[in-house]
């Protein structure tokens, strides 16, 4: 699967994964939780997503979605990770109680170095699971 997202049909609904990158353990986190719930929450009222279902693990995200609006469903994906993924660095570096700061900040650099797509930091796998 490349990296862009090919969806044929915007009117099915979708299973899709995120994986963190090396499958790091973020979501044991609460803040962490709440930046991709706020980002799915903005795609709802904002982007035509619809969420039929989801599922936050420790380390990836389950969700069954599709669209109510123009908006294509590969440009929700990309924003709902383009969004997190800049949240989720900024509170790694700014939280003083983030207790595993300089192991996320390492791995997320350390991915993001081999990933032309990304400038500094990779919290995101690159490939996302899509099933119709």
């Amino acid at each position: 699967m490349s990296r862009k997202y090919k969806i044929r049909d915007q009117d099915k609904l979708y299973f899709v994964t995120f994986t963190i990158i090396e499958w790091i353990d973020l979501f044991t986190r609460r803040i962490y939780r709440d930046i991709l719930l706020d980002s799915i929450r903005y795609c709802q009222k904002n982007k035509g997503l619809d969420l039929g279902a989801y599922c936050i693990m420790s380390s990836h995200v389950h969700l069954i979605l599709g669209r109510n609006a123009d908006q294509p469903i590969e440009g929700i994906i990309r924003d709902i990770k383009k969004f997190t993924s800049v949240k989720i660095i900024e509170e790694v570096q700014i939280n003083p109680q983030e207790s595993r700061k300089n192991f996320l900040l390492w791995h997320f650099e350390k991915a993001g170095k081999f990933n032309p797509n990304n400038r500094n930091f990779q919290v995101w796998q690159s490939i996302a699971i899509l099933l119709s």
